[in-house]
């Protein structure tokens, strides 16, 4: 069997899946945050129960997780989950659990997961998209996982939005130490910050999707804005990967209209007289962070 760790800032999950991709077993229990002896601790305990409650036997072991390792040092680099940067979290964690592992950023996970029996199965080149309280991305090409020499590709989030306007200038500060990154715009907290700057009003995603719904004015302003961001971002990933299939997962991948609206916008950014680029939503959902993470040794050998 495999088994996939989605581990996150609030709460880790396991999930142990059969060679079809059958869920056998599924675990949650909350993250130790800012302790690092703790979360191997708390890993390896979960990857115990789930092997144990599928009956045992050998398991090969993947780990989503919010951040990468860095080709020069080993150790984790770039984790929102700020505890494990500098960690050789990979060689703490095969030894606690007495097996290799093998480590991706959760955005690669989804989009590993999504490729091999999701929304993009089948496809070529799929690019997986999170848009939720971060921004970010990844790419399967022929079923395989591409990291990239850095480890870095698909990090779209902390890239410019592309053919900015006047007042898209600078842009807001991320946390990343630039200004402008698509995350600050395509995130969720850069929708409602967008909103409340334009309207005054502190809403979230949710609540403006509702209000627009409504025939609010201000919040369908919003959505229109937001959707040319998105399709101004999707259409320079177009020129430069030209997948079959982008999906789009996290919270604001919830919103219907996207499908129907961003692809009718990026012709126009993508360079090229015809875009047949399928924009699709998760067929995994939340899962497929840790279902991705359970298909890292089968897509990787």
């Amino acid at each position: 069997m495999r088994v996939g760790v989605d581990l996150g800032g609030t709460k880790i999950e396991a999930l142990a899946i059969a060679e079809d991709g059958g869920e056998l077993v599924r675990r949650r229990r909350p993250t130790p945050r800012d302790d690092y002896q703790a979360t191997v601790a708390a890993v390896r305990d979960i990857v115990q129960a789930v092997v144990a409650d599928a009956g045992g036997g050998p398991a090969t072991v993947g780990v989503a997780i919010p951040g990468a390792i860095s080709p020069a040092s080993g150790l984790i680099k770039n984790a929102n989950s700020t505890w494990l940067i500098g960690q050789p979290f990979d060689r703490d964690l095969a030894a606690a659990i007495g097996q290799p592992v093998r480590l991706a950023n959760d955005a690669n996970c989804f989009a590993l997961s999504e490729a091999t029996d999701g929304a993009a199965a089948g496809a070529d080149c799929v690019f997986g998209v999170i848009i939720g309280t971060g921004t970010g991305g990844g790419i399967v090409i022929g079923g395989r996982l591409h990291q990239g020499a850095n480890l870095i590709a698909g990090e779209w989030g902390h890239t410019p939005l592309p053919w900015p306007d006047d007042d898209e200038r600078p842009g807001p500060p991320c946390y990343c130490g630039r200004r402008g990154c698509i995350e600050t715009f395509l995130s969720g907290p850069g929708l409602a910050a967008a909103h409340q700057a334009a309207t005054g009003e502190a809403l979230n995603g949710e609540q403006i999707v509702r209000a627009a719904a409504a025939g609010e004015a201000g919040a369908e302003a919003s959505l229109a804005r937001y959707e040319g961001r998105l399709a101004r971002a999707l259409g320079a990933i177009i020129s430069i990967l030209d997948p079959d299939v982008i999906v789009l997962g996290g919270g604001l991948s919830n919103i219907p209209r996207l499908y129907r609206n961003v692809p009718a916008l990026w012709l126009a950014h993508a360079f090229s007289d015809d875009v047949r680029t399928r924009l699709l939503p998760a067929r995994h959902g939340d899962s497929s962070g840790v279902r991705g993470a359970a298909w890292l040794w089968p897509a990787a050998d």
